[in-house]
């Protein structure tokens, strides 16, 4: 009989033996992408900008799924919740970092039951107003805002999101109050803001700078170090008078908990092969997506490092989970 040091080593280098070879014959059947808003905002449009040459360079449909609610929780559940082969893989962005924090008691654990797989790309933002707002620029929002405390209305993508904490953010560093309108996604968003039921929001330049070029609304400034491409003309808060003023959101994809390494090894090399493709760039950089495709232990570090920086953001703020 073995030595029990022995049989410990044989079901290790089994076990190795088992996922290089699952990681090797990855995919054998169609993979499932879960996008946890709903069509048309930031998180689908990098979902499929990933998932559809995926789909080519591996020869197997990539078949993808939206699963709005809960600011993205019903979805990441899912994605928590699959068969850790591979086949099942989701998109998330920087609210899901804050969900962290907005909700103590979430069905699934961050660390253990889903694995960072790459971070795809990061997006600054811009704030855009709706035609008949007054202000035409930063500091004329500002002051605007300051002259009426609570009468602003502002939309976001959805509570929580990067878009509704980059405002709690600025309202904290300008002394300014405004009401919070939280949507399911960009796209509803954008329809009221367009239609004037509500006055501001931010969101990603790739998504407003298309209406804003058409006149449907207007740029104010943008939340980046420095301009950005596709939004030349629109200057930034730093240059409108808010000096160190930078937020934005990001895009991720996870597997869930328990995928052998291996396989997310091969996954996120995948990935990172489309990223910094010169497709992908010529495609995403102009609207002022900046592509990413790291490790899966680098997206890990930076994940952990986003619920720490918005976690903060919230208990300052007082934001609560609705």
């Amino acid at each position: 009989m073995p030595h029990p040091v022995m049989r410990g080593a044989l079901a290790a280098l089994l076990a190795a033996g088992s996922a290089l070879a699952m990681a090797q014959s990855w995919p054998s059947k169609p993979i499932r992408m879960v996008i946890p808003y709903t069509p048309g905002g930031y998180t689908d449009t990098m979902a499929r900008g990933v998932g559809e040459p995926l789909a080519r360079a591996l020869g197997v449909a990539v078949v993808f799924e939206n699963k709005p609610g809960a600011n993205s929780i019903l979805g990441v559940d899912m994605v928590a919740k699959a068969a850790p082969d591979g086949h099942t893989l989701g998109t998330v962005i920087a609210a899901h970092s804050a969900n962290a924090t907005l909700y103590p008691k979430l069905p699934f654990d961050y660390f253990k039951d889903l694995t960072a797989v790459s971070l795809t790309s990061v997006a600054p933002l811009i704030l855009v107003a709706n035609n008949d707002f007054p202000a035409k620029s930063v500091g004329e929002f500002i002051a605007y805002a300051r002259a009426h405390p609570g009468k602003i209305n502002y939309g976001s993508s959805g509570n929580g999101a990067a878009a509704h904490l980059t405002m709690e953010y600025l309202m904290n560093l300008t002394g300014t109050k405004m009401q919070h309108v939280p949507y399911k996604g960009t796209a509803p968003a954008l329809t009221d803001l367009i239609g004037g039921q509500i006055g501001v929001m931010f969101d990603t330049t790739a998504l407003m700078m298309p209406h804003v070029k058409a006149g449907k609304i207007r740029a104010l400034g943008t939340s980046s170090e420095k301009r950005v491409a596709g939004a030349g003309e629109v200057p930034t808060f730093i240059g409108g008078g808010m000096p160190g003023f930078v937020s934005g959101t990001w895009s991720m994809v996870l597997a869930p908990g328990g995928t052998p390494p291996d396989l997310v090894n091969r996954i996120s090399s995948e990935i990172a092969k489309i990223t910094r493709s010169a497709a992908f760039r010529e495609r995403f950089e102009p609207q002022g997506i900046i592509p990413v495709g790291n490790t899966p232990e680098e997206a890990s570090a930076f994940l952990r490092g986003e619920v720490a920086k918005w976690g903060k953001v919230i208990k300052d703020a007082g934001v609560k989970a609705e």
